[in-house]
């Protein structure tokens, strides 16, 4: 290795195939053996953390504890060592001999860190994946002068800090992306313009089914570019598929139903860790109840269920330590118990996992319309009621148009909330629009007041809540009429047409009619162009 080929190493940064240790005295016995049983590397010893060579005082001494580590090691490993400009560079091979353990404990590299694995897994994973690992193959449909995206080297050189002076080809082969027989399976992958032209299965499914079955296919897309792209355009189509509910504080926010960490995490981790010698594509289906992520290849040999969240073995790894490189995959073992602890935040059910040889699948559960429409009540009612209601009490002359200002809410919105609140007996006006005046009630229609450090506040009774939950109701079922009334009037009333006459969202209008036809008082007649109305009495 030459010092121009050592600085352009380093400059690349901790990874799946090297690590740096300051000095000496650090124990690097597991990362000999993690580098052995996986992919192989290279540890860089007099290199600190950031990549600063600080050198090595003594190299003879350190070469010699190299290799009496590589002796205790079990079994002994063969590796090669040699100084470049005071840094001690120690290469480790893959080995014929794996799995080889220290102090009795195996490690696998995954990423930048090694992960410690059992006996009993180490030997299942070793004798059903082989001897070869199928993301390090050189994939011979691929012409690095032909296939190989420069735009998508491009992205992915900014995410990993790649340098720019670093040329093209010396990067790739510096993280093993390529070899001197052509780019490996992983390259291909990351940086092929179509995956299914060098492996046939580098695909994504996306589908959207009616109801809860896969009767009838609603919207179906099939992903085919490098992984990179396949994974922000399936993380597209599950937000546009999937309901947004408003959240109000100070400003508007959109918020998806299931929780977007928990969508990015389940799809990256599919595209990670499938199988890509299996014939199948990652599918995911959105259902009316639920979202599932189907993954081929099943667990990674070694691993059960029970290991979830807590373990972690890289089918991939050299795949993995490139998403590493670019922060789309983070610590081993992490990703299900992210997903786990996020969708518990969130206050939905715990996803469902099922796994055997041939597939992975995890499943979310979407809240029921009920439990939608709960939600966004409370969220997006609830906190602009009391803002209306604070303006007031510190202004009671407060005009309409200042609320609006003050509040960030529309016209309509804050129109809609003062006749809620005037129909559920907690707002009165006294006197004309000008001139007049806004006087908060209690649940009984009566005024209230209580003094406190010489400030009137307004006294609302414990049985507000009770009146606020059924006049929601109540306000569900009147924007349900008020659709139904305008499509009696005009069968033919587009969904953008019943937006403007009703004041609603978009999103709103779309859930007030799936509402409706899932309680059979709607039906639709033909297509969205050209189609009619049926509205069902009784």
């Amino acid at each position: 290795m030459t010092r121009d080929e050592l600085h352009k190493m380093i400059s690349l940064g901790e990874g799946q195939t090297a690590e740096f240790k300051r000095a000496a005295s650090e124990d690097f016995s597991r990362e000999m053996v993690a580098f052995a049983n996986g992919i192989g590397g290279m540890i860089f010893i007099g290199v600190d953390d950031h990549g600063v060579i600080v050198g090595v005082t003594h190299p003879n001494r350190v070469k010699g504890q190299i290799q009496h580590t590589a002796r205790q090691i079990d079994p002994p490993l063969r590796i090669s060592i040699e100084v470049v400009d005071s840094v001690v560079v120690v290469t480790v091979s893959r080995s014929d001999d794996r799995p080889h353990s220290s102090a009795g404990r195996f490690y696998i590299r995954e990423g930048a860190t090694c992960q410690h694995m059992t006996r009993s897994q180490v030997r299942e994973y070793f004798l059903r994946e082989g001897t070869f690992l199928f993301d390090t193959m050189v994939n011979p449909e691929f012409d690095v002068s032909k296939d190989l995206a420069r735009k998508s080297y491009q992205t992915f050189a900014k995410s990993a800090g790649v340098p720019r002076k670093l040329e093209m080809h010396d990067a790739l082969r510096n993280l093993r992306m390529l070899t001197d027989k052509g780019m490996t399976n992983a390259g291909a992958l990351l940086l092929g313009r179509h995956g299914s032209r060098y492996l046939i299965s580098a695909t994504v499914m996306c589908a959207l089914f009616q109801g809860t079955t896969k009767t009838k296919i609603l919207d179906q897309k099939l992903f085919d570019d490098d992984i990179v792209t396949n994974y922000r355009n399936a993380l597209l189509y599950l937000q546009s598929h999937l309901n947004t509910e408003y959240v109000i504080t100070s400003v508007r926010t959109n918020v998806l139903e299931l929780p977007e960490e928990a969508l990015r995490e389940a799809v990256i981790n599919a595209i990670a860790h499938r199988d890509y010698r299996s014939p199948a594509n990652i599918q995911i289906y959105i259902f009316y109840d639920r979202v599932e992520i189907h993954n081929p290849g099943g667990l990674v040999p070694g691993l059960t269920i029970s290991d979830l969240g807590k373990r972690s073995i890289p089918r991939n790894p050299l795949l993995f330590g490139l998403l590493y490189r670019i922060d789309l995959v983070e610590h081993i073992g992490s990703g299900l118990r992210r997903i786990r602890d996020v969708i518990k935040s969130a206050g939905h059910t715990a996803p469902a996992i099922e796994a055997d040889e041939s597939w992975y699948v995890i499943t979310f559960f979407r809240k029921s319309t009920e439990e939608k429409a709960g939600d966004a009540m409370e969220k997006s009612v609830e906190k602009p009621v009391e803002k209306i209601l604070d303006l007031i009490r510190k202004d009671n002359t407060i005009t309409s148009a200042e609320i609006v200002r003050r509040t960030g809410l529309t016209r309509r919105g804050v129109e809609w909330q003062i006749t809620r609140m005037k129909q559920s007996g907690h707002l009165k006006r006294i006197g004309p629009d000008k001139g007049g005046r806004w006087e908060v009630l209690d649940f009984l229609g009566k005024t209230a007041r209580q003094k406190t450090g010489g400030v009137t506040e307004i006294a609302v009774e414990k049985n507000e809540e009770k009146t606020v939950e059924k006049n929601e109701e109540k306000t569900v079922e009147n924007r349900s009429a008020e659709i139904l009334g305008i499509i009696r009037l005009d069968n033919t009333v587009t969904s953008a047409a019943i937006v403007r006459r009703t004041g609603l969202t978009r999103r709103g209008v779309e859930w007030q009619i799936a509402r409706m036809k899932q309680s059979g008082r709607l039906k639709r007649i033909g297509p969205d162009k050209g189609g009619h109305w049926e509205v069902i009495d009784g």
